[in-house]
């Protein structure tokens, strides 16, 4: 990804950072792919029982889980 930042800077410090559009929602889809694979990761690590489809829907609309 190639981004071109400009930078607001007062006091000799930069405040501020301005990017286009189009570089914010690359950031923005590979932050939520990220954020989808830490999720994978941490359900992988959880010891959980398996149950059927059936069963899960069973128990959403008996408010069970």
């Amino acid at each position: 990804m190639n981004f071109h930042p400009k930078y607001i800077v007062e006091n000799d410090k930069v405040q501020a950072v301005i990017i286009q559009m189009d570089e914010w929602q690359k950031i923005q889809e590979q932050l939520e792919m990220l954020e989808d694979l830490e999720a994978y990761d941490k359900a992988k690590k959880e010891s959980s029982e398996i149950i059927s489809f059936d069963q899960a829907v069973k128990e959403i609309r008996n408010n069970e889980l």
